[in-house]
């Protein structure tokens, strides 16, 4: 059975191989570019656009996203892109749910590292979002200069997991650097998805979330909530790293005691991958990136990024694999991963930044219990008419009169919970998903 998989893999990317390497014509995407920037010495940034293909509208008249993946180390231009919400899948297909079809989509392998994105030095690693964002601006300055028919248009941050806690640090800078004359673009807000804006509100709610979805015992949520206690003890005495490390040992206290629930979605698991990461040698950092950047950097996926997708581009430079380097980008923000940024959300929404959570109800990892804690943490003038709102039901797209969704919202502040998705929400729920990018950038 192993042998034909890989046969049938060795066929998929042949094919693709083939298309690849006459021009590959996207189904969707009429126009694609891509390219490095060098955001410091030592440091290149992979980006790759997809000029929006709509049946209704040229894509000057339509938004430009940017989507930002997690880890870090998770690669926007490989998992975000074929599996998530590129023109194409990972098996070359069309994707129906594109967010092609509606927007510019701009992907960037970000921090220095991930994807396609190196280092040429050992010291040129971010070690936090400060240092991310600044990375960003360097980009996005470079990228608006050059693209010039794109200064106007509506531009959004959208991002998932650890690609939030960058994504507002990102906003907020860019916010400052537009006011400054810096940069020149529309900035139109950003999209939190399932993210890791205070990391200890997630690990704090795991106990309690897994228990009320039967998949903890009374004495399994004895001990994880025991081990998550640990987890906040480190993160109040700002013990950031030694907290990271805490929070590897609760997540292994999670597995053992649900038989290995799957922390990105808890009505999945694959009998290959379960307990397979708290099995593993090596170090705390390695088991993390096993655990949270390997779903991302599938052995099919890697293929085909280091295949086809390599010869496609052109450009990569000989010595760079995609993905390499993913361990070492975790690794240097290992410091910072458990540092909360709360306080970031809040200086975005008081300076009128439009600001939208979103958060997949199956979603374990970074679960809808510990988003709507920090939520209610803002120090935001606009959050206790927030809280009095209530929530409105959204049709699924494809199940009409069926809930797929509520959302509510005041001011520049609105939050989504998107039913039956985990911690991918276009990968789960990829219509109710494109909805709401409709409905978010005001399509809908």
């Amino acid at each position: 059975m192993g042998q034909l998989k890989t046969s049938l893999r060795s066929v998929v990317l042949f094919l693709a191989l083939q298309v690849l390497n006459t021009g590959w014509s996207s189904p969707f995407s009429n126009k694609e570019v891509w390219g490095y920037v060098k955001v410091r010495d030592g440091a290149n940034m992979f980006w790759w656009l997809y000029y929006a293909d709509s049946q209704t509208a040229p894509y000057e008249e339509l938004p430009l996203v940017m989507w930002l993946q997690g880890g870090p180390g998770g690669s926007g231009s490989g998992f975000g892109n074929f599996e998530e919400i590129g023109p194409l899948d990972r098996e070359q297909q069309p994707r129906k749910t594109s967010w092609v079809q509606e927007a510019n989509v701009l992907f960037v392998d970000n921090p220095v590292g991930t994807g396609f994105s190196y280092t040429d030095r050992p010291d040129a690693y971010a070690k936090d979002v400060a240092t991310v964002a600044s990375d960003m601006l360097v980009l996005l300055k470079h990228f608006f200069t050059d693209k010039k028919e794109f200064q106007n248009i509506p531009f959004y941050i959208f991002s998932e997991s650890y690609g939030g806690k960058m994504a507002a640090a990102i906003s907020l800078e860019l916010h400052k650097a537009i006011a400054k004359g810096m940069v020149k673009c529309n900035f139109a807000g950003v999209a939190l998805g399932d993210s890791w804006i205070s990391p200890i509100d997630s690990v704090m709610t795991w106990g309690p979330y897994l228990y009320t979805t039967s998949l903890l015992d009374d004495y399994g949520l004895t001990e994880v909530n025991s081990a998550a206690n640990d987890v906040k003890k480190a993160v109040e005495q700002e013990q950031f790293l030694k907290a990271t490390e805490l929070w590897s040992v609760t997540e292994t206290v999670v597995e053992q005691n649900t038989n290995g629930v799957n922390f990105y979605n808890i009505l999945t698991q694959d009998p290959d991958e379960a307990l397979s990461s708290s099995t593993g040698g090596g170090d705390f950092i390695s088991l993390l990136a096993r655990r949270h950047i390997g779903p991302l950097h599938r052995q099919s996926l890697a293929e085909l990024m280091n295949g086809p997708v390599r010869r496609k581009l052109g450009i990569v430079p000989h010595n760079v694999t995609w993905g390499a380097q993913a361990e070492d980008v975790f690794s240097n923000m290992a410091g910072d991963f458990m540092r909360p940024v709360i306080d970031t959300v809040d200086r975005l929404l008081d300076a009128g930044v439009n600001v939208t959570i979103y958060n997949g109800q199956l979603d374990l990892i970074v679960d809808t219990m510990g988003q709507e804690l920090w939520v209610k943490q803002l120090k935001w003038a606009g959050l206790p008419a927030f809280n009095k709102k209530r929530w409105t039901a959204l049709d699924d797209p494809t199940s009409p009169g069926l809930t797929g969704a509520f959302c509510k919202g005041h001011k520049n502040f609105s939050f989504y919970w998107i039913l039956k998705a985990g911690h991918m929400i276009p990968l789960d729920q990829g219509p109710m998903a494109l909805q709401m990018l409709r409905m978010v950038t005001q399509q809908a």
